[in-house]
């Protein structure tokens, strides 16, 4: 090559395959834009799924927050029925301590009429006896056997309860103690 002469540019020299990358390149752009569409149509499905996911999440922690307060009242007042049913019973017992000369008919009377509203307060909040009778089989799941004696009666059966026992529904909260018929 000469001084004068140029290097030719090889972007401007034609080439066999330069018609090809023409009609190539529009192809690739609308390809090119729909890939950005679909990559803009999937952004927004993300962002929409992130902030689905973080009201879900929101929801379910509030929903065990006001689990755990309803858990939290519960064990504080669960009581509240028992005692409110045992008020009038303390009622009526310092009622009777206030009269002056009580008869022995009025007291009888008044501790039958308290007997039966601590009974009722029992029965509303399922307080149940355990009182077997003599004859039943003992049952360890309910009676406890203070002593075995011997008696006219078939083996492991109650003879006689020495203090009954109370069930709250299905739990036993005291057992029956009771004696028991011997094995002879």
């Amino acid at each position: 090559m000469t001084q004068g002469e140029q290097r030719p540019n090889p972007e401007s020299v034609p080439t066999e395959d330069q018609p090809a990358a023409e009609a190539a390149a529009p192809a690739e752009q609308a390809a090119t834009a729909t890939l950005t569409t679909q990559l803009a149509e999937l952004q927004a499905k993300l962002a929409e799924m992130q902030d689905a996911y973080l009201r879900a999440k929101a929801e379910a922690d509030n929903v065990r927050r006001r689990a755990q307060e309803d858990i939290a009242k519960a064990h504080k007042f669960a009581v509240e029925s028992f005692a409110e049913a045992l008020l009038p019973a303390k009622d009526s017992l310092e009622m009777a301590l206030k009269v002056e000369s009580p008869s022995l008919e009025s007291l009888k009377e008044g501790v039958e009429m308290t007997l039966k509203q601590l009974s009722a307060a029992f029965g509303k909040n399922r307080l149940l006896e355990v009182n077997p009778q003599a004859g039943d089989k003992l049952d360890p799941m309910k009676h406890q056997a203070i002593s075995m004696v011997p008696a006219d009666q078939e083996p492991n059966t109650i003879v006689t309860v020495l203090q009954k026992g109370y069930m709250i529904a299905d739990r036993l909260l005291r057992p029956a103690l009771v004696t028991v018929s011997q094995a002879t």
